[in-house]
């Protein structure tokens, strides 16, 4: 039998992805020390103490990205099933009670609280978009079929949203069925199919907002009032929201300088976590909130094109996984610091606090770099 060679190949790993991704977790790390110094030195005697450990985390992140990025993207396909039952397993034992880890109402977390946590629902990201690209290239054309196309994908993103609602954690629910929904649409499922599962998901949007106007449903009432207008009730409900709208206007066209920016001084809660981007618009302004956008618009673009030219479907649907996961958790961060959409508790990828995020952040961008190396060269002449 012949043995299974995992080693990426010969090819070169994409220059242009890799440069804009270590731009974008270089930006973050200045950022974060920007964003967080204020709070660490008020919590922990050390200025830098966020920045350090976020710093180390990122520097093992390369190290694990660089490493990923020479095997053979076909090695993760093994790994498909036994990541997803895994991720299934963590996200069930965060909703034990005395086993998860509580903060801000939610049990998100497992770990050492004080010492090292983590949140089971970053590695389920990644188990959806490994064990969806494995299954879905391997049906084609079936794919079109609502049996084999919709339902066992449909039971498994279920499955996973039970177990994260019941944290609760609605950012993470949206992004994984978001992404795996994504990554469905591209792998072959008809339009019609698309078209009806968007139009669903916008008419359950738009129900739910306006039976909370109505007083029929309770539930998220006060996270839709705050959305709708924040200053009415500005010192409690509604406060990490206008005090995000503050920073972002004080920010102005050109901002107040990197480091000079106000609202972190406690004033912005989750200021170098969720709400960083605020204090990227205070300190660097509209300006510089933009060419930031533009770098992570470019990264995306540069990771479609891979997708594009990847070598067979297996790369490309994991290409689309990890750009749609990176695109859907950009949007949906500034959209909440900005006031778009009602808040849920979502991370700027590179940028917030969190060093197992970051980490595997760096993981799936040696994902996409492995998968880049395999391109076929282009024919001369």
């Amino acid at each position: 039998m012949a043995r299974k060679h995992y080693l990426a190949g010969k090819g070169s790993m994409d220059l242009p992805f890799l440069l804009l991704a270590l731009l974008l977790t270089g930006i973050g790390l200045m950022m974060l020390f920007s964003a967080s110094f204020p709070s660490a030195y008020y919590e922990t005697g050390s200025a830098g103490y966020y920045f350090k450990r976020q710093a180390i985390f990122a520097a093992g992140g390369i190290v694990v990205m660089l490493i990923t990025a020479k095997f053979n993207y076909q090695g993760l396909r093994p790994l498909a099933k036994p990541l997803l039952v895994f991720s299934i397993f963590l996200l069930l034992l965060v909703i034990i009670p005395g086993v998860g880890i509580t903060k801000n109402n939610a049990t998100r977390w497992l770990g050492i609280d004080g010492v090292f946590t983590f949140q089971p629902s970053e590695i389920a990201k990644v188990a959806i978009i490994i064990y969806f690209a494995d299954s879905i290239s391997k049906k084609k054309e079936r794919m079109a079929s609502f049996r084999e196309g919709v339902v066992p994908y449909a039971v498994v993103l279920g499955v996973m949203a039970i177990l994260m609602l019941l944290e609760p954690h609605l950012s993470g629910t949206i992004l994984i069925v978001g992404t795996g929904a994504i990554m469905m649409a591209v792998g072959g499922l008809p339009a019609w199919l698309i078209g009806a599962g968007v139009g669903g998901v916008a008419l359950v949007a738009w129900g739910f907002v306006a039976l909370v106007d109505a007083g029929i449903i309770s539930y998220g009432a006060s996270r839709i009032n705050m959305w709708h207008d924040p200053w009415l009730d500005s010192s409690d409900d509604g406060y990490q929201m206008v005090q995000s709208l503050i920073a972002i206007g004080s920010g102005g066209l050109l901002g107040n300088g990197l480091g000079k920016g106000r609202q972190k001084f406690l004033y912005l809660p989750e200021e170098s976590n969720d709400f960083i981007f605020s204090v990227v618009c205070e300190e660097l302004g509209l300006l510089g909130a933009t060419l930031i956008l533009l770098v992570f618009a470019l990264l995306l673009l540069r990771g479609f094109w891979i997708a594009l030219h990847a070598r067979d479907r297996f790369g490309t649907l994991l290409v689309v996984g990890v750009m749609a996961h990176l695109g859907l958790q950009v949007f949906l961060n500034v959209a909440v610091v900005t006031g778009l959409v009602p808040a849920t508790g979502i991370s700027l990828p590179f940028f917030s606090y969190g060093g197992t995020a970051l980490a595997l952040q760096l993981f799936e961008i040696g994902i996409v770099l492995s998968v880049s190396r395999q391109i076929p060269a282009r024919r001369e002449g």
